[in-house]
């Protein structure tokens, strides 16, 4: 049985925000969004990325890039770009969608 949490008592990230710690990316980006109460539709028509990939970026299914994420921090007035951004090369590497680089 688990203990009974009182107010005040504190929480791990994990507790509060499950979707943040698999899915830090696309959780930013849905939050974004819903903070400036626009469809995932709506947002496509502001940046010209379709809709289709704002919804798999959202569920870490594509990656979101530099360019898209510039495009979608000024249409959701984000002030840098780079939140999209953070950690996403770790992202990958733990979900297997490491880029493969061929060096010579």
């Amino acid at each position: 049985m688990e203990p009974t949490r009182k107010a005040g008592d504190s929480v791990t990230l994990a507790e509060a925000f499950p979707e943040y710690v698999v899915n830090p990316l696309g959780a930013a980006l849905r939050g974004a969004r819903a903070r400036e109460g626009l469809t995932q539709r709506e947002l496509a028509a502001r940046t010209g990325i379709p809709q289709r990939h704002i919804s798999e970026m959202e569920s870490g299914k594509r990656t979101i890039g530099k360019e898209r994420a510039r495009k979608l921090a000024e249409a959701l007035q984000v002030a840098d770009y780079r939140v999209f951004l953070r950690g996403e090369r770790a992202f990958r590497k733990e979900r297997g969608r490491w880029p493969q680089v061929s060096r010579r």
